[in-house]
């Protein structure tokens, strides 16, 4: 696989930054299914990529574990303030919507079988067709969350060149790629 190759894409599409790690360096617990179900952003059991409904927690971390690289990649953006719950917000729906063109630059790179995951939920639709027990409307856009699949993203990225924290007045927004083994990509 050509990571190089991986990594310029996916900074093109607009990740600030970007790194290859190895599948064994990502940090997973269970505990994240508690935290999920606590409900702080609202999305659970209301959105199809978030917990419940995304799936088991310990089958989500064991398929997590499979993988044997990942390409993690962040965007950090600027906030007023550390009260800034909008433009937390608004940073969080571009991240999204930069997952969804990184999605598109990497997907014909990519064999069969990788994973993508976003920090935070899908968050794709304004409502998910969940709150109505409809099947979701655009499965192709859909993402699911790096926490409700167990990744502790703070510990995954500790010992990258990727920083969890960017400064005061700014927040930072992760998404991974869990890549399958493939020597002719």
């Amino acid at each position: 696989m050509n990571y190089d190759k991986l990594t310029e894409a996916v900074i093109k599409a607009g990740a600030g930054k970007a790194v290859v790690i190895p599948g064994s360096k990502i940090v997973t617990s269970e505990s994240f299914r508690e935290i999920c179900a606590g409900n702080g952003c609202g999305r659970y059991g209301r959105c199809w990529m978030c917990p419940p409904d995304v799936g088991e927690i310990g089958e989500l971390i064991e398929a997590v574990k499979s993988f044997p690289k990942a390409l993690l990649y962040q965007n950090v953006f600027e906030l007023e303030d550390s009260f800034d719950i909008e433009g937390m917000e608004r940073s969080a729906k571009l991240h999204g919507q930069i997952s969804r063109k990184v999605e598109k630059a990497v997907k014909p790179l990519l064999p069969e079988g990788y994973l993508h995951l976003i920090n935070g939920g899908c968050g794709f639709c304004e409502t998910c067709a969940k709150a109505e027990n409809k099947p979701c409307i655009s499965p192709e856009n859909a993402m699911a969350s790096m926490e409700g699949c167990g990744i502790d993203v703070y510990n995954t990225t500790k010992d990258t060149d990727l920083k969890y924290i960017n400064g005061q007045d700014t927040v930072t927004f992760f998404s991974i790629i869990l890549l399958p083994e493939d020597d002719n990509v």
